[in-house]
């Protein structure tokens, strides 16, 4: 069987089934008509993606990003992710970036790595190293 033929099987997706206050949830990866609304939210929190993230530390640091991004990732009205619990919100965060982990992985932090890459050697001259012994003054 070519390779072609073994994707199209696998094609559409099988939905990632999680069950979250008291409701199924079907979670399929992000499509492309809803790429520019997820990069928007995404991109608040995108430099503290890992293949492994601490969703206590993203709802505490990006809450607002976090929340908009769960509503869209699992097609859902913002009010009922709102409703969510504490758990029950990061059990639903690790599925979805489970079902979109070649995406978050695999595109978003190569190319936060390239952008961060690319903007060093412009950056290098603004950034004095401290001298031995000093700390930063609180800002």
């Amino acid at each position: 069987m070519t390779q072609a033929s073994t994707d199209f099987q696998t094609f559409p997706p099988v939905p990632k089934v999680v069950t979250v206050a008291g409701s199924t949830v079907e979670l399929t990866p992000i499509r492309l008509g809803e790429l520019p609304r997820f990069l928007a939210a995404v991109r608040p929190l995108a430099a503290d993606l890992s293949a492994e993230p601490d969703w206590f530390d993203l709802l505490a640091r990006h809450g607002e990003a976090v929340l908009e991004l769960l509503a869209l990732t699992i097609r859902r009205e913002r009010a009922w992710v709102n409703d969510l619990s504490l758990d029950e919100a990061v059990t639903l965060a690790a599925a979805v970036f489970e079902v979109n982990a070649d995406f978050f992985v695999g595109q978003l932090a190569p190319a936060i790595q390239g952008a961060a890459q690319r903007l060093e050697p412009i950056l290098a001259p603004h950034l004095r190293p401290m001298p031995a012994g000093t700390t930063p003054s609180p800002a």
